[in-house]
């Protein structure tokens, strides 16, 4: 079980599965390194897997008092530390990608590549603040897991729906506890000086964060890609398994 130490001797909880080039997973603020279980079993043949859980989630360090987003980045570069992995690629789910983006631009020699799952990372940018705070104006009308999974699989799988819901019952710190995660975003000018590159990574039915909006950050941060998975909701990775871990080995491949 092993644990690697944050800049501030938290420890963070995180495991390592399979061989090959590495891709880290990074959850959103209802999950934790379990919550990848359908990604582990389908990519550890191919691929070094690595799921960590974020202070205040699931196994690591719960003990501070707050918690704050723009510690996550040094958690995430911790566990590459430990395990010494290079061209990396980091996955992130929703605030699991503003984490990834920053733990990238920080250590590019660790890093290849990120895809912000549903996501635009954090990036500090007018047009699409806009258009993010339009997008979760809407969001908030729906209950709260209408806005991650569709109806339809909540008839269908309410064995999984109700895992699903389970798994943050594990955390201690939760969304509202998340003060500063988007501060001091990175600029579109940044991450293209990083040299890091970066995937867009959108479920098409996505009730939290829009395609069109995931395409506009697209066409504004010049040489990254985009990848929409069809019919998929925001918790894509849990409802759309198979969908989802074609597209994150597609962009594995694509930095190999």
């Amino acid at each position: 079980m092993p644990f690697a130490a944050a800049p501030d001797g938290a420890r963070i909880y995180y495991e390592r599965h399979g061989a090959g080039p590495a891709i880290l997973f990074v959850h959103g603020s209802g999950g934790h390194h379990a919550a990848w279980w359908q990604q582990v079993t389908a990519l550890r043949d191919r691929y070094t897997v690595v799921t960590v859980d974020l202070r205040g989630f699931g196994r690591s360090d719960s003990s501070m008092p707050e918690f704050d987003g723009q510690d996550f980045p040094g958690d995430l570069i911790a566990v590459l530390d430990a395990e010494d992995l290079r061209d990396v690629l980091l996955v992130g789910q929703s605030i699991g990608s503003v984490a990834a983006l920053r733990a990238a631009l920080q250590r590019p020699d660790r890093v290849a590549g990120v895809a912000l799952g549903h996501s635009l990372g954090g990036l500090d940018h007018p047009e699409l603040s806009e258009l993010v705070a339009a997008d979760r104006a809407e969001a908030v009308k729906l209950p709260v897991i209408d806005r991650l999974m569709s109806r339809k699989f909540q008839a269908e799988q309410p064995a999984k729906t109700f895992l699903f819901q389970q798994m943050g019952t594990f955390n201690v710190a939760k969304m509202a506890d998340l003060r500063n995660l988007s501060t001091g975003g990175p600029t579109i000018e940044e991450i293209v000086a990083s040299g890091v590159q970066l995937w867009f990574l959108a479920g098409e039915t996505d009730a939290v964060l829009s395609v069109a909006t995931v395409k506009r950050a697209h066409e504004l941060v010049k040489g990254s890609h985009l990848a929409i998975v069809p019919g998929a909701p925001h918790s894509m990775y849990w409802e759309s398994p198979d969908l989802y871990n074609a597209a994150v080995a597609e962009i594995r491949e694509a930095l190999a």
